[in-house]
C-alpha cells in the first residue's frame, strides 16, 4: 500500500483551506471535494497552489513534498497568483489585508503597482488575467522604480508600460465597437428599447463615482467598486479581472439577478457576456503555456544534441 500524504487544499478564492491526509491523487480529490463543499459529480482539476502546475500524474503527485498545498478548480475555474492587490477591483480573498480608509495615500499606492509588478515578474501572461485598474496602476507607475522592481531595465520597463497601454487601448475600443453595435440595435428596434434607455444616463453616472477599493459589500459579497462596475459601465466584462469574472459565472442567473436587481434577459447578457471574455482569456493564457512548453522543449532538445556531440567527438 502507498504511504498516505499529509498535504493542504484550497478552493480558487483561496477562502477555504484545509488539511489532510490521502495515500493517492484519486483519493486527494475525493476528500478535498468533501472538505471544500463541491458536489461528488464534479469534474475537477487539481493543481499546485503556488504556481497553477496541473497535477495530473500519480507518480508525480508521490513525489511532491509533504504538506504542499494544492487547489481544486472547477471547469470554470483558473489558478491565479495570490497575495496580490489591484488598485481597486481587488479579490475579495485578498481583502482580510487591513488598510484603513484614511492612510491610502502614495505608500500604499506605490505597495499596489509593486505586488502588481511582482506578479508580472513570476508570469507575464498575468497581464491577460489583470483587470483594468490593474493594467492602469502599473502604466502610471513611476519607470525607473517599476524597471528595479521588475530586475528590468529603464528601456524594457518603458516598452512594458506601452504594452500596458495597448492592451488599455484594445479593450477600449472593444467596448466602443459594442457599443456602436448596441446603438444600431437600439434604433432598429426603438419601440422595444425605450423602456431601458432612460435608466442608462444614472447608471452612467454613478459609474464615476469613487468607492472605497477595500470596501466588501456585506449581501452579495461582491467588493463595492465590482458592484459599480458592472452594474454602472459600459462592457463591464472588458473592465473586471479574470477572478472577478469568475466570481460572476459562478455565482449563476439567479444569484446574479439577486446581487444586481435586473431581470433575467439583462441579465443574461451580462453572463453570457462575462463567461465569454473569460473563455478568450483562459484560451489566450492557454496559447501562451503552449508556446512556452514548446519552447522549454526546444531548448532542451538543442542542449542535449550538444551534449552528445563532444562525447561523440572523444570517441
Amino acid at each position: 500500500m502507498t504511504d498516505r500524504k499529509p498535504c493542504k487544499v484550497c478552493n480558487f478564492t483561496r477562502q477555504k483551506s484545509y488539511g489532510l491526509v490521502v495515500p493517492s491523487l484519486d483519493d486527494l480529490k475525493i476528500k478535498g471535494c468533501e472538505f471544500l463543499g463541491f458536489s461528488s459529480g464534479e469534474p475537477v482539476t487539481v493543481v499546485l497552489e503556488d504556481d497553477g502546475t496541473i497535477v495530473q500524474d500519480q507518480a508525480y503527485f508521490l513525489c511532491l513534498p509533504p504538506n504542499t498545498k494544492f487547489m481544486l478548480l472547477h471547469e470554470k475555474e483558473t489558478w491565479s497568483p495570490g497575495c496580490r492587490m489591484d488598485g481597486g477591483t481587488a479579490w475579495m480573498a485578498r481583502d482580510s489585508m487591513v488598510l484603513e480608509a484614511d492612510t491610502v495615500d502614495s505608500s500604499s499606492a506605490a505597495a499596489r503597482w509593486w505586488h502588481l509588478a511582482q506578479q508580472l515578474k513570476q508570469d507575464l501572461a498575468s497581464i491577460i488575467l489583470m483587470s483594468e485598474a490593474d493594467l492602469q496602476t502599473l502604466v502610471e507607475a513611476p519607470c525607473p522604480e517599476l524597471a528595479s522592481a521588475m530586475g528590468f531595465e529603464e528601456k524594457k520597463a518603458e516598452d512594458l508600460q506601452e504594452t500596458l497601454q495597448g492592451v488599455l487601448d484594445r479593450r477600449e475600443e472593444e467596448r466602443q465597437s459594442k457599443e456602436l453595435l448596441q446603438l444600431y440595435l437600439k434604433a432598429a428596434v426603438k419601440e422595444d428599447q425605450q423602456q431601458e434607455v432612460p435608466s442608462q444616463p444614472s447608471q452612467e453616472g454613478a459609474g464615476d463615482v469613487e468607492v472605497d477599493a477595500v470596501e466588501v459589500d456585506s449581501a452579495s459579497g461582491f467588493m463595492s467598486r465590482t458592484l459599480m462596475v458592472l452594474k454602472g459601465k459600459t462592457s463591464p466584462e472588458t473592465r473586471l479581472s479574470t477572478e472577478e469574472l469568475q466570481m460572476v459565472v459562478t455565482r449563476g442567473m439567479e444569484a446574479m439577478e439577486k446581487v444586481l436587481g435586473w431581470d433575467r434577459r439583462r441579465t443574461s447578457a451580462l453572463l453570457q457576456a462575462c463567461e465569454a471574455e473569460l473563455t478568450g482569456r483562459l484560451q489566450q493564457v492557454q496559447a501562451v503555456q503552449s508556446i512556452r512548453s514548446n519552447t522549454q522543449l526546444d531548448r532542451e532538445q538543442r542542449a542535449e544534441e550538444g551534449v552528445e556531440k563532444p562525447a561523440q567527438g572523444s570517441n
